[in-house]
């Protein structure tokens, strides 16, 4: 399959400048402009990397471009209140750590990491304004999206630092054109309105075309908010800040309805394997087939072979398929740290359990979850007043309310 009918299938061409997408399956330059606002990287970041990654497969030539300077700035797409600045010290120290993770992501790839720090330090103010801020017309940058959402009646407002961002990255377009021989640079859908500054300053500056696409961004169905960095509950790519067990845990628990919809965004597999995938999850949704693969392809690029493989196991005891009994120390520990727990003696109420643990919002909403048998004791429907010894396995139970593994809890004796 060529790589514009690829993107066509999986639903990542959004935005583009060019007409005909066969203008992609050329292979030519392309960059990628990465925040370096965190030391680490999130599952939203990862979308557009792997995006990235489908065109170095397919043969484009790719440069990575850390935003050591505009990250000092800050880049308001998307956000509705301006970033905290950061110190130079604290934005190389997280390039540091980005570019770990994309050593990581991109393992036995060819590409270059660029910073834009070492372009735009030493630009003179007055240059810049004479040179490239002339080449902007005020009524383009103020119908921006962002410029727009920051400005209307009842906004934050937007400083000039931020509404001069979007004039940085077109310089950096242009500097990577006439340097580097970059001819597009892609982006979610959030950086459309930077992306065509670049498009735009080449075009004006040099009299040549060069051309932006955008993905659409993959939004989180129940917040409706984006896959960010600032957004609560981020999954970082950092095994410090959310471990390789609760980043499978994380794809464990997507809807049956976004499995597809993520092996296509997220996973280097043909199409022809995620159809057999898909087609094997509709046959026994129950089974989550299709979470485990999906969870067991990221984890393994994200964090490597060995923690994917202990994450499976973990897997295993929070989903019932080997019992919470026979889980030793550091399956224990880490099932701790991905699903709420609680110590109790024997002969615990079964309301007041279900209450302590969260998995019932009160008494009588555990009540109502007890007698309605949604109520699971190592995976048993439990419709019992209380916790009895026996209930308990090497001192251990696994608690869940419903049908749904990521509803549940780990209690203990004490």
């Amino acid at each position: 399959m060529s790589l514009s009918d690829d993107l066509v299938w999986r639903g990542l061409i959004k935005d583009k400048t060019f007409a005909d997408n066969r203008w992609l399956d050329k292979p030519q330059k392309f960059y990628l402009g990465i925040d370096a606002s965190d030391s680490s990287l999130t599952i939203g970041n990862l979308a557009v990397i792997m995006l990235a990654r489908r065109f170095l497969e397919a043969g484009w030539e790719t440069i990575l471009l850390a935003g050591g300077a505009t990250s000092l700035v800050g880049d308001p797409g998307g956000k509705e209140e301006e970033r905290q600045l950061q110190s130079r010290e604290e934005i190389a120290k997280n390039i540091e750590g980005i570019k770990t993770q994309m050593e990581k992501l991109f393992s036995g790839k060819e590409y270059e990491l660029v910073n834009n720090l070492d372009w735009l330090d030493n630009l003179k103010y007055l240059d810049f304004l004479r040179d490239i801020g002339k080449s902007y017309a005020m009524t383009e940058l103020l119908q921006r999206e962002f410029v727009v959402a920051r400005v209307g009646e009842g906004s934050s407002g937007i400083s000039y630092a931020e509404f001069s961002y979007s004039l940085l990255q077109g310089y950096d377009f242009w500097w990577l054109f006439n340097n580097k021989s970059v001819v597009m640079q892609i982006g979610a859908s959030d950086q459309w309105g930077n992306m065509l500054s670049g498009v735009a300053l080449i075009r004006k500056k040099d009299g040549k075309e060069a051309h932006a696409m955008s993905m659409p961004l993959v939004i989180d169905k129940v917040s409706g908010r984006k896959f960010g960095k600032s957004e609560a509950g981020a999954i970082w790519l950092d095994p410090q800040r959310t471990s390789p067990t609760q980043f499978h845990q994380f794809w464990m628990n997507v809807e049956d309805s976004e499995v597809e919809e993520f092996l296509k965004i997220y996973t280097l597999l043909s199409k022809e394997e995620i159809g057999r995938i898909v087609s094997e999850h509709a046959k026994n949704p129950q089974a989550r087939s299709g979470q485990s693969r999906l969870a067991q392809e990221l984890t393994k690029l994200v964090h490597g072979d060995q923690p994917a493989a202990f994450a499976e196991k973990v897997a295993d005891y929070l989903t019932g398929k080997q019992p919470i009994g026979q889980a030793d120390k550091q399956v224990l520990a880490e099932v701790r740290q991905s699903i709420p727990n609680l110590k109790v003696q024997p002969g615990s109420s079964i309301t007041d359990v279900l209450t302590d643990s969260g998995l019932a919002e009160s008494k009588s909403d555990a009540r109502r979850l007890v007698q309605g048998r949604a109520i699971y004791v190592n995976g048993e429907p439990f419709d019992k007043d209380h916790l009895e010894a026996g209930d308990f396995k090497n001192g251990h139970l696994m608690l869940r309310r419903g049908k749904a593994f990521k509803d549940s809890a780990l209690i203990e004796l004490a």
